[in-house]
């Protein structure tokens, strides 16, 4: 008996047709991107510019010849070497510990089962509504008593953990890890840390990465509790950039040369992580 194959088609099917922008798509791209980028841009412009220059009206928009000079003037009036080496200290320590007990939290909250669950969740959920400035006072009175005014701990250790970081690890890994993963490994007699480091990890990658930029990005460009718990002698780059372009008149092209320098591991850090994000969310749309 002869048997008929249905027909080929020799087009692509709807379903695995690459989808081309049109114009107004590029267009729109086009315009976002030079909307995005036109602040740093001009950071880069008013760093390489005199403060006259900067005054005048139109202003300049192509930058200047005293970018090293303005460099040179930041070194000079704050000690920007050591606020950048204790900005990243203290920006990675708490990127590491909110990455780390985040995840744990979120898996624990996600799939395992305890008494008072539900609760803890809610009052960790709960703390987001507080303003932080209310708890400044009795921060700082703490510290004070610990003796830590002043010292890098005092800034580090009170971001070691956040609760937006313990809600999103918790709904990324609700969604991402499946019930059945974790059962299979309990029948290989994995134990709960094995688990964690084995399968929790691998799966929560690109939710970490994305965890750890934003909470990077906000851990070095936070201000108010460092200029609050540190001085001058021990600044992070934000306490730092305070003491720049000081006098009668603001000198605005060394503030904003301090401000690129205190922007540029900012930029790399989101280089890094950024290709990391995108890796994860292609790998894990691969495998469905």
């Amino acid at each position: 008996m002869t048997t008929f194959a249905p027909p080929v088609r020799s087009g692509p099917s709807r379903a695995g047709r690459t989808l081309h922008a049109g114009p107004l798509a590029y267009a729109i791209l086009v315009v976002a991107v030079l909307f995005s980028a036109f602040p740093f841009y001009w950071t880069i412009v008013a760093a390489s510019r005199s403060n006259a220059d900067l005054a005048k009206v139109p202003p300049a928009l192509l930058p200047g010849p005293h970018l090293m000079r303005n460099f040179e003037a930041v070194l000079e009036e704050a000690d920007i070497g050591k606020a950048l080496l204790n900005s990243l200290l203290v920006s990675g320590s708490i990127t590491l510990g909110t990455v780390l007990c985040c995840t744990l939290a979120g898996f624990a909250f996600a799939k395992l089962r305890f008494r008072g669950r539900g609760a803890l969740l809610a009052v960790t959920v709960g703390t987001m509504m507080i303003p932080p400035q209310l708890g400044v006072i009795p921060l700082f009175m703490l510290i004070a008593e610990l003796g830590w005014v002043n010292q890098l701990q005092s800034v580090i250790l009170p971001g070691l953990v956040s609760a937006f970081g313990v809600f999103f690890m918790r709904q990324y890994l609700a969604q991402s890890l499946p019930d059945e993963l974790i059962e299979a490994a309990r029948v290989d007699g994995a134990s709960t840390a094995r688990i964690f480091w084995s399968i929790v990890v691998p799966i929560a990658r690109p939710g970490m990465a994305v965890l750890g930029l934003l909470t990077f990005m906000a851990a070095w460009n936070d201000f108010f509790w460092p200029v609050v718990a540190l001085s001058s002698s021990e600044p992070t780059v934000q306490v730092a950039l305070r003491q720049l372009g000081g006098g009668y008149v603001h000198d605005q092209s060394v503030i904003m040369a301090g401000t690129l320098l205190g922007t540029l591991p900012v930029l790399l850090v989101f280089g890094l992580l950024g290709r990391q994000i995108v890796g994860g969310i292609m790998q894990g749309a691969v495998k469905g």
